[in-house]
């Protein structure tokens, strides 16, 4: 019986860094190796942002666990369904966007975790598992263990409610979308502005109170990474596909065009 670990959860857990490369523009299997020899712990296939479909993110989520690069798939929305139908075709973690309230936490927990964590519908055996006939009972017990609930913190709301959503039972994860943050309190990009700085020192200190982990996205200045990891940061979103080519695919032309 070969279980397949949540490479992230544990390295979490030892107190690590835990670095994911955000996928929009991939859709070839070998994303998932590439990650992993450049050094990333988790996917970030995201479906809210891209026109990636349930087969294509099923697929880059296979290729994660083969690689070892734990595959989180953010949802475009918070239906039961949209969670199910990854989570039952490799996905280790459900990001769940613009959560704002304990209710919308809760819903994503019941969407996401077996009983007696949440409500999500048994449909047999999964790749997490290696396809194994677990039974229902130890199926999901194993399951449960290995699948993380990441929900998004990306409104003023949401940052008021913050230690009550910390709170709830089967959240693990507390990601801070900084971009939509910021766009929300009126200080679009000024990733600095107190109001982004008390939202960070809030949802730090929640997590540190709650047991889980605190995570950030949108923001790739170095000094400020720095900053932000200092005050508990545990889990970030290094960059996307799409991010890292066109930085690259500019850098180059701008020497070849010097050639002219």
């Amino acid at each position: 019986m070969t279980i397949l670990k949540n490479h992230t959860k544990e390295k979490l857990a030892a107190g690590g860094l835990a670095l994911g490369i955000g996928l929009r523009q991939a859709r070839t299997v070998d994303i998932a190796t590439i990650a992993k020899t450049c050094d990333y712990d988790w996917l970030f296939v995201d479906m809210e942002h891209s026109s990636l479909d349930v087969d294509m993110a099923s697929q880059l989520c296979m290729a994660g666990l083969q690689a070892g690069v734990t595959p989180f798939v953010r949802v475009p929305g918070p239906q039961h369904f949209h969670a199910s139908r990854l989570l039952d075709t490799g996905a280790m973690g459900i990001i769940v966007p613009h959560v704002e309230s304990v209710a919308e936490a809760k819903l994503a927990v019941d969407n996401c975790k077996y009983p007696p964590v949440g409500h999500r519908s048994y449909g047999g055996t999964v790749p997490q598992v290696s396809f194994t006939g677990l039974g229902n009972v130890k199926h999901q017990e194993v399951v449960n263990d290995q699948t993380m609930v990441v929900v998004m913190v990306e409104s003023p709301k949401a940052v008021d409610d913050i230690d009550a959503i910390a709170a709830v039972e089967g959240v693990d994860v507390l990601l801070i979308g900084t971009n939509d943050l910021s766009n929300e309190m009126g200080v679009p990009g000024d990733y600095t502005n107190p109001k982004i700085e008390h939202a960070y020192d809030a949802v730090c200190a929640a997590a540190k109170k709650h047991g889980i982990t605190a995570a950030m996205g949108g923001i790739y200045d170095e000094d400020l990474v720095a900053k932000y990891v200092a005050k508990g940061i545990r889990m970030i979103l290094g960059g996307s596909d799409l991010s890292f080519l066109m930085k690259a695919a500019t850098e180059r032309t701008k020497f070849l065009r010097t050639l002219e």
